[in-house]
């Protein structure tokens, strides 16, 4: 089937009825808590669908906490905070054995992370040890301690939040820390009119969050973002942006194999997450910039020149204006 056929084809809506409703219900009340921020809302489901994990960058009192509280809250599963801190361990976050004298044996007493979502509040405050305790949860959905590997509930994702490396007291997270992160979204100050709404409704957004899906909802939709089709032109388009960003001249660099399965999966969900049973090149266009900016490394010479949080963005569009789009 040609790709314009695709495009005009009437939307075909992959997840049963009620489990559909309940994830446009659940964007609503999202939506509430975060107003102004539908884009951002959508992302963060986007994410959830894909199975992959969110990094929520931006200035302080924007909403990354209540974003974060809110869409773990929004599903029926287990939900841990931890406020990451300059002198947290990796055992307050995975766990340790110790050794009880009744039994005459080492139990393993597990850790925060021994959750479905797990919001990783302010992660760039705690040291780069403590900070790469994630990275085998993160990545295989498990964690080994003392050679033994436990592993995790499912479904398993962790919301961190951070603030830009530019403020005091931050440790900028590792480029194989990011690259496990499928996505990382910048909330921005919320205009006029949103704003003027909340001071007018102040309340605990996320505390007012009831949960909308199950843990069988999110599985069975996770499992239907793998049966959304996308295009071999599609496929190809996509490759072309992450080689692109492998040849940037301001790049350093580019975005792993990693980056370009996160991008197809985020496409996928996101067609889901709009009723849709296939990709559209808006997709990945869209996506483009919240998958695969924290991927990319700046060169010194065009990190002295800009910004380097901004640059990267930049740079992705620029890639993407070269890019040719499937027709």
């Amino acid at each position: 089937m040609a790709q314009r056929e695709i495009m005009e084809a009437p939307p075909v809506v992959l997840a049963p009825p009620v489990a559909f409703a309940k994830l446009a219900a659940l964007e609503s009340a999202l939506g509430n808590a975060i107003r102004g921020k539908a884009e951002v809302v959508r992302f963060s489901l986007v994410c959830l669908l894909a199975r992959g994990h969110l990094l929520i960058e931006d200035v302080p009192g924007v909403g990354k906490t209540t974003l974060a509280q809110s869409l773990a809250r929004s599903v029926d599963c287990s939900f841990h905070r931890l406020q990451f801190t300059s002198d947290m361990l990796p055992s307050d976050v995975l766990g340790v054995t110790v050794y009880n004298a009744h039994s005459e044996a080492f139990e393993f007493k597990p850790g925060p992370i021994f959750t479905n979502f797990l919001l990783a509040d302010e992660i760039n405050r705690t040291t780069p040890k403590t900070q790469s305790a994630l990275l085998e949860a993160m990545n295989e959905r498990q964690v080994t301690i003392d050679g033994r590997s436990h592993t995790l509930p499912t479904p398993f994702m962790v919301i961190a939040t951070q603030n830009p490396v530019e403020h005091h007291g931050t440790y900028p997270l590792p480029e194989s820390q990011l690259d496990r992160f499928l996505m990382r979204l910048r909330i921005g100050y919320p205009d006029t009119a949103s704003e003027r709404d909340i001071l007018r409704n102040f309340a605990e957004p996320a505390a007012a969050i009831e949960a909308a899906l199950s843990a069988e909802d999110v599985l069975q939709l996770q499992a239907m973002v793998h049966r959304v089709t996308v295009d071999e032109t599609l496929a190809d388009y996509m490759l072309a942006i992450v080689e692109k960003t492998r040849t940037h001249e301001s790049l350093a660099l580019g975005v792993s194999p990693r980056g370009s399965q996160a991008l197809y999966r985020a496409a996928q969900a996101l067609a889901l997450a709009e009723g849709r049973d296939y990709v559209i090149p808006d997709d990945i266009k869209r996506l483009a910039g919240p998958v695969c900016a924290h991927r990319v490394v700046v060169n010194s010479r065009a990190a002295l020149a800009q910004r380097r949080g901004d640059l990267g963005d930049r740079i992705i569009d620029e890639i993407l204006s070269q890019v040719d789009v499937p027709l």
